[in-house]
Order: C-alpha cells, then structure tokens, then sequence
C-alpha cells in the first residue's frame, strides 16, 4: 500500500473518530462525581463465616409466569399472602404452601405506577411506595387506593423506593432520587452525587417530614425491633445506616457490602437480610472509582447500551449490630431486590425475573468454608 494510502487510512479510520470521540466526550453535559473515598474500600469483614455460594442449587419458583418483576415482598402473616408490587402496575397477593405447586396468585389493585417498596399500614391498609405516584395507601380489599403524599419541602419524589411502619402507624421511606425517574436510575448512580433522601409520612397530622438528605441512592429501609431507630441502605456506596428517631443521628451500620444493597428486612428473630442485586464485580469498581469511565457509560447508556453487568446476586444475613452471619448468593444469579425469611424459608423478590425465588434454609443452610 503506498504510504499516502496508509497516511489517509490512519486518519480516517483513527484519528478522525478520536478526535469526534474526545469533541463529544467534551460537549456532553454529564458531570461525574467522586464518590467518598471510604465507600471505595472493600473489606473482609463484611463476610461471613456461613456461605452458600449456589442459591439457585436448591431454590424454588413461585408464580412463574404471573409476576412480571415483583420486586419488593413484604408477608401478611394473618392471611399467609405474600404482597408484591410488579413492573406492570400490579399489586399482587401470593398465596404461599408448602408445595410450590399448590401457591396461586390474585391480582389486587393496579396503581397505575411502578409499585416498589411494600408494607401494612397498623389497621391492615397495604401502602406502596409507587416510583411514579408516590405514597399510596391502598385498603385490604383494594378497592381504594389513596395518595398521601408526592412532594417534600416543595420538591416532589422522582423515585420513591421503600417504605416501613412504625408501631404508632408513622410511615419513614425513601426517595432514591429527587433528580432521576426509575427509567434513569443508572445515570443517578453513575454521576455519583448523593440526590436521595429519607421522610416520613404522619397519616394522622398529614405531615412529609425530610429526615435526611444528601444520600446516595437511598434504597432500602427497615425498622429496628426497638423502634428506636431506623436502618437504611445506599447503593453505589455499599453502606448501610442507622438513624436514631429521636434526636437524628446517623451512625454506621455496615459498609464494604460484597454487593450493591437494595431492600433490607427484619425477620423478627434478631437478624436484618440485605438484597444484593449484584455483587461487586470489577467494571463495577473501576468505574465507581474513576468518574470519566462513567461519564463514558452514561454517553453509551443513552444509545440503550448498558455496559453496566449484573451477576452474583445474594442476601447477607446480619445481625442487630450488623455484624455479618450468612452470605447466601450465586455466579448465575443476578437482580435479587428483595429476601424476606419466612419460617424456615427464603423469599426473594426480583428486579428481572417473572416469579419469587423461594430458598429452604433448612436443607441448604449456608456453611463455614473454612471446615
């Protein structure tokens, strides 16, 4: 080839869509944040000495079919339904047994939504926490469905996530972003600044009270069995926290989670499990760390190219004090969202899935590896 064939090949093929690359990379808009330095570290205290690294070996599927990405769960222990809130709208009730075969499900009510978050109102009322309504307060049978509350301090919820019940019937919850809608949820991770907060919700003097803000990707949220505080999860950070009710203080719960927590539960019996949709993988972590490769992800993610893989999903089972106990997930498993113990089985709601993973932890208990 002569060599101002390859001169002109060279610029053509390289060096003119570089140079685009870098103009485009330039003009676009997005701004990444650093994300706090200690949020970074990975630590080996936040493993467990049980594991069970093959969830799916013995998991079991409810509703197959019938729940189009039911991601929270939360069991109405009187009536033995499992109430989950699904991608189309749908809130659902999952009749469980002890057979798979024998659990069905009943539609309740469509919100009209995305129903995320679930929990009981203290007078048998469902509330959903609904990423595109807002605060909704549906009655047992479902025939009535009512907004509490879409706004506080005048800016109104672009991601309202989770939801928890006081005994007093105070509702606290989150708003994963007051900035990004559920469709955009990655770039609000990706531009990593804290846009999140906590509230509250009074049913009785009405009033949405700003707890905390400033969060990141404020997700899951959980009552202590003292009610003396709450414990709430932040995704890309990988951290869960403490904050007091009375007096506000924030404290750590646990953070250097081996995957990005979602939903956290209390199962009565002294212990809280946190969903892990994905566990910490390395594209995950490089780009967490550098801003500019997420800038670069979100320039892609807006053609509909997500570079943003999710694998090895699980549950961490920690005690009062966070202290990790049993670590349950899985190479092949992904978008896990919510697990919620239920005597001796494992209920996991799902982000991608058409059913609810159901693990018996009886005969797949999660082992010391160091035996």
């Amino acid at each position: 080839m002569p060599v101002f064939l390859s001169s002109r090949f060279l610029f053509f093929c390289i060096i003119v869509p570089l140079l685009i690359s870098i103009t485009l990379y330039q003009l676009d808009t997005f701004d990444p944040a650093h994300h706090p330095a200690d949020s970074l570290i990975s630590s080996t205290a936040s493993i467990p000495p049980l594991i069970n690294e093959r969830f799916l070996t013995g998991a079991e599927f409810i509703g197959v079919g019938l729940l189009n990405s039911p991601e929270d769960i939360a069991y109405h222990e009187d009536s033995g339904f499992i109430y989950t809130g699904c991608v189309d709208g749908w809130v659902k009730r999952v009749k469980v047994a002890e057979s798979v075969n024998d659990s069905f499900v009943e539609d309740l009510v469509n919100t009209g939504g995305r129903p995320l978050g679930i929990a009981f109102g203290i007078h048998g009322e469902v509330i959903v926490a609904d990423a595109y309504k807002g605060l909704l307060n549906i009655s047992g049978d479902g025939k009535k469905t009512e907004l509490l509350t879409e706004e506080a301090d005048g800016v109104r919820f672009k991601l309202p996530d989770a939801v928890t019940v006081a005994d007093n019937g105070v509702l606290y919850f989150t708003d994963g972003s007051y900035k990004y809608n559920l469709h955009q949820f990655s770039f609000d991770i990706l531009e990593g600044k804290p846009h999140g907060r906590l509230m509250s919700f009074d049913p009785t003097t009405k009033v949405t009270r700003v707890l905390l803000r400033d969060l990141y990707f404020a997700n899951g949220v959980s009552m202590s069995p003292d009610q003396t505080h709450l414990v709430f999860c932040e995704t890309p950070i990988r951290r869960c926290s403490k904050y007091y009710i009375n007096g506000g203080r924030v404290e750590l719960f646990i953070q250097g989670l081996p995957g990005y927590p979602d939903n956290i539960r209390y199962d009565g019996d002294g212990h809280y499990w946190i969903a892990l949709p994905s566990g910490v993988t390395t594209l995950w972590n490089i780009s967490l760390k550098y801003p500019f490769l997420r800038k670069l992800t979100a320039m892609v993610a807006k053609y509909g190219v997500d570079l943003m893989f999710m694998e090895n999903a699980g549950v961490l089972q920690v005690d009062l004090d966070g202290n990790p106990i049993a670590y349950y997930h899985d190479p092949k498993l992904s978008h896990i969202a919510t697990c919620d113990k239920i005597g001796k089985y494992l209920y996991c709601g799902s982000l991608s899935q058409s059913h609810i993973l159901r693990l018996d932890l009886l005969k797949y208990p999660a082992q010391n590896k160091k035996l």
